[in-house]
């Protein structure tokens, strides 16, 4: 008798490969059953319903390209280790039109898809080291989110563009005119900085310390004043009111 687990395995393995092969159109029941062996009634059991296989497929497909880009390891600084995974997230997408469309091109307010949740968390955990070093320009949920859409756009232009006429360029350009305006990087992106934007990073970096430092050193009430003041200070946007 073949155990569960393995029966699941078959199936995502399966719908993962006709989803590469033939976009999600090619993803369907009937396929499905009889690329992995199994019958409907199984396949629903595992996944409730299409919309969970195909979750399961494009969240297997990204685990493996994470798996393969992974090899090289961390680059140690905090800044080209975003850099890298910038790279990925977009050279994913290319690499896996349909699985970008699967996690990106269905927006639903109340459900985010498994591979999209996980690449927004690394993506802000690469942000979070990167004002952790004090060398982030602005919050870390900002950048995140700057970094995010501008991502995403960019995956999408170069997916509809024809593969002769594909400029990978563009990701390479884009990037760096974002982290240009978001880190201090550079000889070129430091000469960006004001005075008025280092105390900004600096406060940018204490920010995103603090959740560490709050039992220690603060109560919750003040750790909750200064969690204030430090996001007045890295909000240009919303400046105190003035007396």
């Amino acid at each position: 008798m073949i155990s569960a687990a393995p029966s699941r395995d078959r199936i995502v393995r399966a719908a993962a490969a006709l989803l590469v092969e033939g976009g999600r159109a090619a993803v369907t029941t009937r396929a499905v059953g009889r690329a992995a062996g199994a019958q409907a009634p199984t396949i629903y059991r595992h996944f409730g319903d299409m919309r969970g296989l195909l979750d399961a497929a494009a969240s297997y497909r990204f685990a493996e390209y994470l798996h393969a880009e992974a090899a090289d390891g961390p680059a140690g600084d905090p800044v080209d280790d975003l850099r890298r995974g910038w790279d990925v997230q977009v050279g994913f997408g290319v690499a896996e039109p349909a699985c970008h469309a699967l996690m990106y091109g269905d927006p639903d307010p109340g459900r985010t898809p498994t591979a999209a949740r996980v690449a927004a968390d690394i993506l802000h955990q690469l942000v979070q080291r990167v004002a952790e070093a004090g060398r982030l320009r602005t919050a870390v949920t900002e950048a995140t989110a700057v970094l995010h859409a501008a991502a995403c756009g960019t995956t999408l232009a170069l997916i509809r563009t024809p593969p002769v006429d594909r400029d990978l360029g563009l990701s390479t350009r884009t990037r760096e005119a974002l982290l240009a305006t978001l880190v201090t990087d550079s000889v070129a992106a430091r000469a960006l900085a004001t005075r008025t934007a280092d105390p900004a990073r600096h406060a940018v970096a204490l920010r995103a310390a603090l959740p560490g430092l709050t039992p220690q050193r603060f109560t919750s009430a003040e750790a909750g004043l200064l969690t204030e003041w430090l996001d007045r200070l890295t909000d240009p946007a919303d400046p105190p009111a003035s007396p």
